[in-house]
């Protein structure tokens, strides 16, 4: 499934469980896959059948796909008016529920959940009950299948065809989990099928691929090879993995960090001059948090724990993101400082930084080396072509401070150049606004760096993997 990258589109999301119970007379492998399958097919028949409900996630909207029984909303009107009968969290505080019709820019979110339901029960004519009994010896295999399907809605699409692109993403997805579930089959044992979603480079978009849950990624390499192949991505970074799954915009991040608060500030406008940005996620980390005070002191542990969270968040690394005494440790194991570092509250700087990056991630860096702060303005063609190329948050520490540089602004006409700075000093609450009005996350000029002291830049490299 392909689920178009646009502005103007909605996000229809079906989930909900779907339970495979495939009982068993033989256990030989043949046997096994074909009674496997006949239980999949009865599966897809089942959300084909009349019993099929949708139900839209807070709101009173029903919806039998397959016999075309709308509840509370007709099947002519524009998948949009539904936003109309959900409920927000202030609606809830204020016990009012809205009556009129909402413009979807007035809507946070544009993401329409809905669940997947059975009707338990089919009308027809009242008749005893008939209890028999079958005595005989046989196997039971038994799963809940995490149903998970992503389809787009423009403006002008009817409810009625938005349900029929999900139910045909929801038939889809049963096939691909079959032929996932009998291709990891080990005896009796079933793994479960898992769908992710991934939002690709145009014109991809976003598509939904289904892997087998609880193999680990390293495991799957020729699987995300293949998909590479079939959607025409570079084989030298990942897409596939498990951490490159889409976060949808409605599901808040469990771990408490904001994620790339730089997305909401406007660029700064120079003659001839383009953007270069961090590619990808990241997470915001400064001083204060984890119930660490590391305020005065530790603000280059904080750009790399930022620098930690892309690879991480990319798919680069499966490790989290290190503390503060892990980061020490490290430097004590590679020989750079004492035994007595760990617990203490020393600095570090950008080589400390490349030594751990290297051995708690495995990844190289570069370190661009300036005499004095001034010569920062005449850097704008290695920070663009960084941030084209390997696209990493890049450490700078000097003087007695450290920062995190998220892009450049840069004129090759003219050598102008505005900084992306993330600044690690913030000691507050994880407030975007603050975050971004008060400068903490913001454009800088040459002035910003002292133009005597000397910097020296971190610059980690991709490593070639998919």
């Amino acid at each position: 499934m392909v689920l178009a990258d646009s502005e103007s589109a909605v996000i229809l999301r079906l989930r909900g469980p779907l339970d495979l119970k495939c009982q068993l007379d033989r256990i030989d492998e043949v046997p096994m896959q074909k009674a496997i399958s006949r239980t999949f097919e009865a599966l897809r028949l089942q959300v084909k059948s009349e019993s099929c409900v949708l139900a839209v996630c807070n709101s009173p909207v029903l919806i039998w796909p397959n016999k075309s029984v709308f509840e509370e909303i007709t099947p002519d009107a524009p998948f949009e008016d539904i936003f109309q009968f959900i409920q927000t969290d202030d609606q809830e505080t204020s016990g009012k529920k809205s009556t009129k019709k909402k413009n979807r820019k007035g809507v946070s979110a544009s993401i329409i959940n809905l669940s997947l339901m059975m009707e338990a029960t089919k009308p027809g004519p009242a008749s005893a009950p008939i209890l028999t009994r079958t005595v005989q010896k046989s196997h039971l295999l038994c799963a809940t299948l995490p149903m998970d399907c992503a389809v787009w809605s423009n403006g002008s699409d009817t409810i009625k065809d938005g349900c029929e692109r999900l139910m045909k993403a929801l038939t889809r997805q049963l096939f691909e989990m079959e032929k996932v579930t009998l291709q990891c089959m080990k005896g009796t044992t079933l793994r479960v099928p898992e769908p992710l979603h991934f939002l690709l480079p145009e014109p991809n978009g976003l598509v939904t691929v289904v892997f087998p849950r609880g193999v680990p990624d390293k495991e799957l390499e020729a699987q995300r090879r293949e998909l590479h192949g079939q959607f025409e991505l570079p084989d030298n970074r990942p897409f596939f993995r498990r951490a490159n799954a889409y976060h949808f915009p409605n599901e808040p991040y469990k771990d408490g960090y904001l994620r790339n608060p730089h997305t909401v500030l406007t660029h700064p406008t120079l003659d001839n001059g383009k953007v270069y940005l961090v590619q990808g996620i990241y997470s915001y980390h400064h001083y204060m948090q984890d119930r660490m005070d590391d305020n005065g002191w530790g603000c280059a542990y904080r750009s790399l724990q930022t620098i930690c969270s892309w690879f991480q968040q990319q798919g680069y690394v499966e490790r989290g993101v290190p503390s503060h005494k892990e980061i020490q440790q490290a430097l004590v194991e590679v020989g750079d400082k004492q035994v007595s570092f760990v617990g203490s509250r020393q600095w570090i700087g950008s080589i400390e930084v490349q030594a751990v990056l290297n051995h708690l991630l495995g990844v190289t860096s570069k370190i661009m080396f300036v005499s004095q702060g001034s010569e920062l303005a005449s850097k704008g063609r290695e920070l663009a072509n960084h941030f084209m190329t390997e696209g990493t948050p890049v450490m700078i520490g000097g003087g007695v401070l450290a920062h995190t540089i998220l892009g450049v602004a840069w004129s090759e006409t003219t050598g102008e150049i505005r900084y992306l700075i993330l600044d690690p000093h913030y000691t507050g609450a994880e407030d975007l606004q603050v975050i971004t009005e008060k400068g903490w996350c913001g454009w800088k000029g040459p002035d910003f760096w002292d133009q005597t002291a000397y910097y020296n830049l971190c610059l980690p490299q991709r490593p070639r993997v998919i």
